[in-house]
């Protein structure tokens, strides 16, 4: 990601004013608004630490400051190709490929299931608060696959994002693990937060935002386990890092610790075994199954379902197999 940093020190005799405030005034072009989300997205930092928009500047702190640059204006349709699900003249419902990223953002201006579906909408979406992402009303991290609506005019959109908020939307995620769970079914709870070492990052954290994960295992393989998971909050990377911080982290992970043999012995058969199995899946075995909410026009209650993609099932199958032998 591009971007331009900049070191301010603190001078002496500064009087008390929040940091938000102070970097508005000593960066150029840069409003307070700008400043409070460079801040809440960790780009600013005291002694490598991120701060919050409230705190008071002292004499002789340094900070540090990444801003990312401004994105090309304007988000472009391009004729990528979509797994359209559903599609009618409120929402569309598309399964999202892995490797995909949900929307424009700095680093990434292009390829996005944001572009694809402006052209096969004829840049028929809702207007959101960010230009970026019409008709977005969720995301999935771009190396999870599966199921997502997307909202093509105001009503929809506000509609939907109120039954995200309430949480009365059904969401179902598959998920290949590292490890056997004690219990077939149970609950995950534990904060998150940004990581202090790591902005990319989210980690268990006793000072972070409460997160609730539900489980129950599908079935059990030589030291791997193909279970479902439920969200009871929406945190990000939450399932990710709920699994990781037990232990069991997703299959394939290259961020929590799910590209490395965590389970089961180590004979040079097995070895060989798994590393054939991460070639062929190259990200987080992780993929939104199942989608249901309240229609916004019908009123009514919809359902969505789709298969594992072809890396996951792959997986699958070759475990069942070595599993048995």
């Amino acid at each position: 990601m591009k971007e331009t940093v900049i070191h301010i020190t603190v001078p002496r005799g500064k009087k008390k004013e929040r940091i938000d405030v102070f970097l508005a005034h000593q960066i150029e072009n840069a409003s307070r608004n700008k400043v409070q989300n460079a801040i809440k997205r960790g780009y600013v930092t005291i002694d490598n630490k991120p701060v919050k928009a409230n705190h008071i500047v002292a004499p002789g702190e340094e900070i540090t400051v990444e801003l990312p640059l401004p994105p090309p204006p304007g988000t472009q349709p391009e004729d990528i190709p979509l797994d359209i699900v559903y599609e009618d003249e409120s929402v569309i419902i598309v399964n999202k490929p892995a490797g995909m990223v949900t929307h424009p953002a700095y680093g990434n201006y292009t390829g996005t299931l944001v572009n694809a579906l402006l052209h096969h909408t004829q840049s028929d979406l809702a207007e959101t608060d960010d230009p970026l992402r019409p008709g977005i009303v969720h995301r999935l991290d771009k190396d999870t696959s599966g199921l997502m609506v997307v909202t093509k005019n105001e009503r929809a959109l506000r509609f939907l994002t109120k039954q995200f908020s309430d949480r009365t939307i059904d969401r179902e995620y598959w998920a290949i693990i590292w490890g056997t769970f004690t219990h077939r079914s149970g609950t995950i709870e534990a904060r998150l937060g940004r990581s202090k070492s790591d902005r990319k990052k989210i980690t268990v954290s006793d000072d972070g935002k409460p997160a609730v994960t539900r489980y129950e295992v599908i079935e059990e393989y030589d030291g791997l386990s193909l279970i479902k998971l439920k969200l009871l909050t929406g945190r990000t990377h939450q399932i990710r890092v709920h699994l990781a911080s037990e232990h069991r982290p997703v299959f394939g992970d290259p961020s929590y610790g799910g590209r490395r043999i965590v389970y089961g012995g180590v004979t040079p058969k097995r070895k060989a075994f798994i590393h054939n199995l991460l070639e062929r899946l190259p990200r987080q075995a992780l993929h939104a199954k199942t989608l249901g909410f309240v229609h916004p026009v019908t009123k009514e209650r919809v359902f969505f379902e789709s298969d594992l993609p072809d890396d996951m099932f792959y997986v699958v199958e070759r475990l069942r197999d070595y599993s048995a032998s």
